[in-house]
């Protein structure tokens, strides 16, 4: 839909994939917040508990997909700390999300999604890829995917 709706255009609101995005979004931040007394390696090791099980529930192709993605990520970038983001595994520094794993299932897609936020160096003259669509992964893929993680982290 456009920004602007024309006086035949009615606005629908979000989508119930979207609300039930918003809503896990919310959880997770309460989440979040009832770890304020943990020490840093408690909330980190939470936090990655989090995505794993949110990637264990995915359908047996998303899930064969992000688990792969997570491994990639975490070797190419240790530094990242797995999190989730709008109920998705996602990746972060200093608690920003710099790259993220969409199911296809999430928004009821025909593929997964492997995406950068801002936060990410990918920078490459006045246009550049922030996302990529996944339906499996090959050695070249995964190869492509490590350089992607390691560019982004700087």
């Amino acid at each position: 839909m456009s920004s602007t709706n024309s006086p035949t255009e009615k606005y629908s609101g979000f989508t119930a994939e979207e609300r039930a995005a918003m809503k896990e979004h919310a959880q997770e931040q309460k989440s979040t917040a009832a770890r304020r007394g943990a020490s840093k390696a408690e909330k980190e090791a939470a936090a990655e508990q989090d995505v794993l099980a949110k990637i264990a529930e995915m359908p047996d192709a998303d899930r064969v997909l992000a688990e792969r993605i997570h491994e990639l990520i975490k070797a190419a970038a240790p530094g990242l700390a797995p999190k989730l983001w709008y109920g998705m595994p996602a990746y972060a520094r200093d608690g920003k999300v710099v790259c993220h794993f969409q199911s296809a299932e999430k928004f009821k897609s025909r593929y997964a999604t492997l995406g950068f936020s801002d936060q990410a160096a990918l920078d490459d003259g006045a246009m550049w890829p922030t996302a990529f669509a996944l339906k499996e992964l090959t050695a070249a893929d995964e190869q492509l995917v490590s350089a992607l993680v390691k560019k982004a982290v700087g």
